[in-house]
C-alpha cells in the first residue's frame, strides 16, 4: 500500500469511468468509491472483464453499465475518467480498426458529455505517443516517433489524436481537460493472455514454460504498480487547472531481461529463456521523466518492482488454482519484503 495516498473527499460526487472493468479501471473503480464516490462503470467487455467489478455490484454507489464508447453517452456526472480502449498488442493487433475509432470516436463522446455537464474529464493516454523514442528518458515536451503506417498505429496514434481533441476541446470549447501519459503498469486483474509482458512471464513461470523474450532482452521497459498509477490518477483529476500532459510512470528502468529473471526468483522456477525476433516497431527503450508529475501533483511511485511482483504473482496463482478448482494461493496482499 502506498504510504503517501491522496485522499481527497469524493463524498456526493458522481464520476463516470469509461472501460471501468479494464485492468486499470476497475482498480480506479475501487479507489473512488473508497473516496465516497458514487461511480457508474461504462464497459462493453471487449477486453474488460464482469469479474474485475464484481465485488462491487452489491455496493449501492456503483453502478456497471454494458456500453460502448462508440456510441454517444448520456449520464449526470461531475468527472469523467476516459479510460476506453483496447491496450494490449494482442488485441488492438487483432482489431486494428475498432482500436482507433475507440480512441477517436470515443474521446469524441466523452468530451460531448463533459462540454454538456461541464464537467472534467481526464484521457488515460499513453507512453506509445512517443514511438520508439530517439530521446531518453521521455520528457512530455518530446514529440515522439511513430510510425503512422505500422502494426502499432492503431493504437499510438490513435491516442495521439485523442490527445489533439482533448485540447481542441479545451481551446474551442473551454471542457475542463486533463490528460496522463501511462507508462507500463501491471498488478491484480491483469489478463492472463492479454500479450503485456509482465503478464506472459508470470503465467509461463507458473505453468512451468520457458520464458519467451522478444529480441536479446536488452530492450527496457519501467514497470509501475497499478495503486501508484491510479493514486497518480486522481491527483492529476483533482489538480485545479489543466497543464498539458503529465507522464504517469515509474522512472526506475529495467530491461526485459532483468523481468524475466525477477520473476523466476520470485516464483522459485528454474526455466529457460527462449528468445524470439523482436516485433515491428517495438521500442527498444522507455522511462519517463516524471519532473512534472512530482512538481504539479506531489506524486511518484512507491512500489518497487520486487513488492509489487509478489502481488501480482500471487493475484495469478489464486486465478490459475481456482481455474484447475483448487484453492491454494490466495491473493497475496502487499507488504514490505525484507
Amino acid at each position: 500500500m502506498r504510504q503517501n495516498m491522496f485522499t481527497p473527499d469524493l463524498a456526493g460526487k458522481r464520476i463516470l469511468v469509461t472501460g471501468g472493468a479494464g485492468f486499470v479501471g476497475s482498480h480506479l473503480c475501487r479507489r473512488l468509491l473508497q473516496l465516497g464516490a458514487e461511480v457508474i462503470c461504462l464497459d462493453n467487455f471487449f477486453t474488460g472483464s464482469k469479474a474485475n467489478v464484481l465485488d462491487l455490484l452489491d455496493n449501492p454507489k456503483f453502478d456497471l453499465v454494458r456500453h460502448d464508447v462508440h456510441q454517444p453517452m448520456f449520464y449526470e456526472v461531475e468527472q469523467i475518467y476516459h479510460l476506453a480502449c483496447p491496450a494490449s498488442p494482442i488485441h488492438y493487433q487483432l482489431h486494428p480498426v475498432e482500436t482507433i475509432t475507440t480512441s477517436v470516436v470515443g474521446s469524441i463522446n466523452a468530451l460531448d458529455l463533459a462540454m454538456r455537464k461541464k464537467a472534467r474529464v481526464l484521457l488515460t493516454s499513453t507512453s506509445e505517443v512517443y514511438g520508439d523514442p530517439e530521446v531518453h528518458p521521455q520528457p512530455e515536451t518530446y514529440r515522439g516517433h511513430v510510425n503512422p503506417n505500422g502494426p502499432r498505429a492503431c493504437y499510438d496514434e490513435g491516442k495521439r489524436c485523442a490527445e489533439t481533441l482533448f485540447c481542441d476541446y479545451h481551446r474551442q470549447y473551454g471542457v475542463d481537460v486533463r490528460i496522463a501519459r501511462i507508462f507500463n503498469t501491471y498488478g491484480p486483474n491483469l489478463n492472463q493472455a492479454d500479450g503485456r509482458v509482465v503478464s506472459n512471464f508470470i503465467v509461463q513461470a507458473l505453468r512451468g514454460e520457458a520464458l519467451t523474450i522478444y529480441g536479446d532482452g536488452s530492450q527496457t521497459r519501467s514497470f509501475c504498480y497499478v495503486t501508484d498509477l491510479v493514486d497518480g490518477l486522481i491527483r492529476l483529476m483533482e489538480m485545479e487547472r489543466f497543464a498539458g500532459p503529465i507522464n504517469l510512470g515509474n522512472p526506475v528502468e529495467f530491461t526485459v531481461k532483468q523481468l524475466a529473471e525477477e520473476v523466476l526468483k520470485l516464483t522459485g522456477s528454474k526455466l529457460e529463456l527462449v528468445h524470439r525476433p523482436l516485433p515491428t516497431d517495438d521500442p527498444t527503450q522507455r522511462r519517463p521523466v516524471i519532473r512534472k508529475a512530482k512538481e504539479q501533483l506531489d506524486w511518484e511511485p512507491e512500489i518497487s518492482l520486487a513488492l509489487g511482483l509478489q502481488a501480482t504473482i500471487g493475484w495469478f496463482r489464486a486465478q490459475m488454482a481456482a481455474e484447475l478448482g483448487g484453492d491454494e494461493g490466495r491473493v497475496t496482499p502487499l507488504r514490505r519484503l525484507s
